[in-house]
């Protein structure tokens, strides 16, 4: 074994361990490509050709797993049935207070917990517009008089 093969080998065990570190998918391509490399390297070829294998294999590597790649990096929201009343007007049923932790609201046919956005004590039968959600609890305002 010469120090080329040396080199492709601690590459690959270099990138196989950042790859292993790491959460994502960040150096498995280059893992490849020091492998494909350091078989390369094995029959004889020579350094700018092992350069030109391992830039060729990452580049392939690369655009073989680019699909599942995107699907798992992606950072897009996924919505939710429960996502569809947000920014729908609501009626309290339940007093809400945020101190004393209770409260629900009566919204698209389901009763849910329901938090004010802003500590406010809000009585029964009000109109409120949902905020956000957190967990299984409404965030909720009073609807505004030019709101209703």
């Amino acid at each position: 074994m010469d120090s080329p093969m040396y080199f492709w080998l601690g590459a690959f065990v270099v990138f196989g361990v950042i790859e292993a570190a790491t959460a994502g998918l960040t150096s498995i391509w280059f893992a490849v490509g020091a492998l494909v490399t350091l078989v390369a390297a094995a029959f004889g070829a020579s350094i700018g050709v092992q350069i030109a294998v391992f830039i060729a294999a990452s580049a392939a590597a690369l655009a073989v797993t680019r699909p599942l790649v995107k699907r798992f990096i992606s950072n897009k929201k996924v919505p939710t049935n429960a996502d569809r009343v947000l920014g729908e007007q609501a009626k309290v049923t339940e007093q809400i207070d945020n101190i004393a932790a209770t409260g629900a609201v009566y919204v698209d046919g389901k009763t849910w917990s329901a938090r004010s956005d802003d500590g406010e004590v809000i009585p029964v039968n009000t109109m409120v517009v949902i905020q956000s959600m957190e967990g299984v609890k409404l965030i909720v305002r009073v609807v505004k008089e030019e709101e209703k």
